[in-house]
């Protein structure tokens, strides 16, 4: 399966990123959702927590199939003159194929995470929150994995972290052991 994972710059704040060698601006979003469904089994887009962002992402996401999850924030960074601290995102995630129940992560369509810390840019994914989403995407090893907003590389390292998660051992010969005397 092929799987789309998007973090871009968020609505209104392409500004942040204007530094960046592949900055081009704001993030046309009805573009980029038609290209997840298009191009992708499955794939996830992380967005921003503001009336604006949903207003315009829920009428483009409605007819896709896909589900608004949370990454709940335990610790997250407070802005001056913004009394509530912005402490979660929406979280959109069109699964590939049917998540399986495992013993590997208990099934939420929430994740409590706190932020990533001087990582390179604004917004990096920590390692566990793109664990969450492989595993929501229902994602297997074997399957493609698309970062379509690269940044500083976090999206793809969890990936192979992940997947690194469902590599068996080696497979190793037992070698007969010498019996002892009288057995």
């Amino acid at each position: 399966m092929r799987i789309g994972y998007a973090d871009p710059p968020y609505i209104g704040c392409s500004h942040l990123y204007r530094d960046h060698p592949d900055f081009a601006g704001e993030v046309d979003h009805a573009h980029l959702i038609r290209r997840l469904e298009a191009d992708y089994d499955g794939w996830v887009l992380h967005t921003l927590a503001t009336p604006q962002a949903i207003a315009l992402l829920a009428p483009l996401v409605v007819e896709t199939g896909a589900r608004w999850m949370s990454w709940t924030k335990g610790f997250a960074a407070f802005k001056r003159n913004v009394s509530v601290a912005y402490a979660w995102e929406p979280v959109i995630v069109k699964a590939a194929r049917k998540p399986v129940v495992s013993k590997r992560l208990v099934m939420r369509d929430w994740i409590e995470c706190s932020i990533t810390m001087k990582r390179g840019l604004t917004g990096a994914k920590p390692e566990a929150v793109c664990h969450w989403a492989f595993e929501m995407l229902g994602a297997r090893p074997e399957d493609q994995l698309d970062d379509l907003f690269p940044g500083t590389g976090a999206v793809q390292r969890a990936w192979e972290t992940w997947k690194g998660k469902f590599v068996l051992p080696p497979a190793f010969e037992l070698v007969p052991t010498p019996h002892a005397k009288g057995e």
